[in-house]
């Protein structure tokens, strides 16, 4: 039970949704002296960077560790570029500076919000590239013992949408190594920049690669300081290929992409199909230019949120036989967890 006469940090500016919770302690970790004096952490405790993936659910009963770790390093040697960079820089601003330093590699994550720190959690990706694609190394500190380690891009084990972090929850990541080719090649092999490209007259430079993605994303996703969101809601499925099948049988203009023994699906399409964009639920709603963002349109609660989403899950899965999984965090009183499968008041 929290104790509801304990002052509370609120956490509103901490979570790209702007919802209003709090947590019952927060602290600024500015300095690795800092974090290591902190630990090991003997409670509840969740770190937070930008907040831009996180659906609070309730109020957190624990401590919130807020990485405001800064710095980035750069090296190189006849193949490569090196970017070794602390937790706490934003992920789109060090993607602008490598592009307009003419190294290339982080180009198409452009205008993915959050922090350096977060990035590998998800193994963030757009346009065809993810984030393990240019990892070399992960730093992090385990907050239960208070060691240091370094992983390599093997021992992240990053998978679509997953890493190792996101399954042990209990590390502080203070720095990540990235490794970009000196040889660079642009990837273009997704739906506009495949389009926009063919319309150049010559190959394109990191820098004009990151505009073009900055402008498609500003085409279809609401800026989150303007209209609080945090950005895809959910992963897109994977199915089997024989469900594909069945499902393209059943809907010819429905996408399709092969990936290894699977397909993936667009869950933006499918929900769009079903009407939904536009649709809302209390202070929350399906975004109208992309259905796969839910945004809080006014003041809305965490209950409106999670039953908005649950009723996206709900409509999905019985018009496709396709269970949608939350991309975004879902975080309770005690920490990460899966969205509720049944409503109560929070």
């Amino acid at each position: 039970m929290i104790d509801k006469l304990m002052p509370r940090h609120s956490l509103k500016h901490l979570n790209s949704f702007k919802l209003s919770v709090t947590a019952r302690e927060l602290k600024q970790v500015t300095s690795i002296a800092v974090l290591e004096a902190l630990l090991p952490v003997n409670d509840n405790v969740l770190v937070l960077g930008g907040g831009s993936n996180m659906l609070f659910i309730e109020d957190y009963d624990g401590t919130v560790l807020h990485n405001q770790l800064s710095g980035i390093e750069l090296s190189q040697d006849h193949d490569f570029h090196y970017v070794r960079v602390a937790g706490g820089e934003n992920w789109h601003d060090l993607v602008m500076q490598c592009a307009q330093a003419g190294i290339g590699g982080l180009e198409n994550l452009a205008l993915i919000p959050g922090t350096v720190g977060a990035a590998p959690v998800q193994n963030i990706g757009a346009y065809g590239v993810e984030f393990c694609n240019v990892c070399q190394y992960v730093e992090a500190y385990d907050l239960d013992s208070g060691e240091k380690h370094i992983f390599d891009v093997a021992q992240c084990k990053f998978s679509y949408r997953d890493s190792l972090f996101k399954s042990h929850r209990r590390y502080f990541i203070t720095s990540v190594t990235l490794k970009l080719s000196k040889q660079w090649q642009p990837q273009l092999a997704y739906g506009e920049l495949t389009t926009w490209a063919g319309g150049l007259l010559s190959p394109p430079t990191p820098l004009q690669v990151a505009t073009e993605v900055i402008a498609i994303r500003a085409n279809k996703l609401p800026d989150p300081k303007v209209i609080p969101n945090v950005g895809s809601f959910f992963k897109n499925p994977l199915v089997s290929k024989t469900q594909a099948q069945t499902l393209k049988s059943r809907f010819p203009d429905m996408p399709q992409y092969p990936t290894n023994d699977q397909v993936k699906l667009a869950a933006g399409w499918l929900i769009d199909h079903l009407g939904l964009k536009g649709h809302s639920i209390g202070g929350a709603g399906v975004h109208l230019k992309q259905a796969l963002v839910l945004i809080n349109k006014q003041d809305a609660a965490s209950h409106d949120v999670v039953l908005l989403a649950q009723t996206i899950c709900q409509q999905v899965n019985a018009h496709f036989d396709v269970m949608l999984v939350p991309e975004v965090n879902v975080i309770t009183a005690n920490g990460y967890s899966e969205l509720p499968q049944e409503i109560s008041d929070v």
